[in-house]
C-alpha cells in the first residue's frame, strides 16, 4: 500500500502521501502490555531526531531509514471507521497517541488528523488518554483536550531532551525549539490539562548531567507540569545508522565510547541505568514533579518484543 500511495503534497524537504488504513486504533497484547490501545495518525516523522528508535517502522514498508523523515504518510481519514473503533474502548482502558511517530508533527497542520480524532472521541468516558509529543501544536487542541478531561484521565507528555537551544537543534533539527515546548506545556496546564515532561532519551555524556536534567525540570515546574520521567538512549540497528555518523561529526571524542557501550546490545548496562534513575529521582523530588498518574510507563520503556506493536 505504501508503494501505491498517492502523493498529496511536495514540500522543500518532505513529501506527504496518503496511506489507506485498515484500522486507526491498534490493540496491544502480550506479557509486557504497556497500553491497551495505540494510535499513530502518521507514518514517518519530519523532526529528524538523530536518535529516533521508530525509524524501523519505514522498513516495514520497504523504505530506507533515511526516508522516515522525508516521506510522511497520513492515514486516509474515515470518520465512520474511527467511531466504530472507539466503541471497542472500555472504562479504564489506556489509549496512547504518538507511540511511534509524533502525532503533532507539521503534517498535522495539513491534515488535522489528531484534531479530528479528538473531536470524534467527544462522547468517550472513563478512559485514560496519553499523548506524547515534541510539538507546541498540541496546545491548539486545548479546547478538545479540556473537554475530554472532564470525563477521562487526559495527560500530555511533552518531550524536552534539553533546554539548550543550540544542542536541541543538533539533536532534533526540525523539531520546535525547547522554549516553544515549555510554553505549550504552560498553555495546557493553564487550561487544566495534566502535563508531564519526558527528558528522553537521555544521551550519555551529552544530556545526562545533573545540571542538564535539572534545567529541564526547573522549566517544567515553572510551566505547571506535574511529573518528570527519563530513560537513557537505546539504539536499534535502524537508529544506529543515523545516530553514529551524526555523533562522529558532532561529538567525535565520544564515538569510541558509544561503540563500546552499544557494541552488544541496544540498551545500556544496568549500572548506568541505576545511576541515571537515582539522579532523576533526586531532581524529581527537588522540584516536586512527583505525580506518577497511571502506573503504565511511556514508550521509552519498551523492549524489543513490544516495539512492533507501536507501529500501527
Amino acid at each position: 500500500m505504501a508503494a501505491e500511495s498517492p502523493l498529496l503534497e511536495d514540500k522543500r524537504r518532505v513529501s506527504y502521501l496518503e496511506l489507506p488504513a485498515k484500522s486507526f486504533i491498534g490493540s496491544c497484547s502480550g506479557k509486557r502490555q504497556i497500553f491497551d490501545w495505540t494510535v499513530n495518525p502518521y507514518r514517518g516523522c519530519e523532526y529528524g531526531c538523530r536518535y529516533c528508535y521508530a525509524r524501523y517502522t519505514h522498513e516495514f514498508m520497504e523504505l530506507s531509514v533515511d526516508e522516515f523523515e522525508t516521506r510522511i504518510f497520513a492515514k486516509q481519514w474515515d470518520a465512520g471507521q474511527f467511531r466504530r473503533e472507539i466503541r471497542r474502548l472500555a472504562p479504564e482502558d489506556t489509549v496512547a497517541f504518538g507511540t511511534a511517530t509524533d502525532c503533532y508533527q507539521p503534517a498535522e497542520r495539513r491534515f488535522s488528523l489528531m484534531r479530528r480524532m479528538l473531536a470524534a472521541m467527544e462522547g468517550v468516558e472513563g478512559v485514560r488518554l496519553f499523548i506524547t509529543t515534541k510539538s507546541d501544536l498540541v496546545a491548539r487542541d486545548a479546547d478538545l483536550l479540556g473537554s475530554l478531561a472532564r470525563r477521562n484521565d487526559v495527560r500530555v507528555n511533552m518531550t524536552i531532551t534539553t533546554v539548550d537551544t543550540a544542542l536541541a537543534r543538533k539533536l532534533e533539527p526540525f523539531a520546535p525549539r525547547p522554549s516553544l515546548r515549555v510554553e505549550a506545556a504552560r498553555r495546557l496546564a493553564d487550561a487544566g490539562i495534566t502535563v508531564g515532561v519526558g527528558v528522553s532519551p537521555v544521551l550519555p555524556r551529552i544530556t545526562d548531567s545533573e545540571e542538564s536534567i535539572d534545567a529541564v525540570a526547573s522549566a517544567a515546574k515553572a510551566a505547571g507540569a506535574r511529573s518528570l520521567w527519563a530513560q537513557p538512549l537505546f539504539l536499534k540497528a535502524s537508529a544506529r545508522k543515523v545516530f553514529m555518523p551524526w555523533l562522529e561529526a558532532e561529538f567525535p571524542e565520544l564515538l569510541d565510547k558509544y561503540r563500546a557501550w552499544y557494541q552488544r546490545d541496544a540498551y545500556l548496562q544496568p549500572a548506568y541505568v541505576e545511576i541515571l534513575n537515582a539522579r532523576v529521582e533526586r531532581i524529581r523530588l527537588r522540584h516536586g514533579l512527583t505525580e506518577r498518574g497511571n502506573a503504565r510507563r511511556p514508550p521509552d520503556w519498551l523492549g524489543p518484543a513490544q516495539l512492533k506493536l507501536f507501529a500501527c
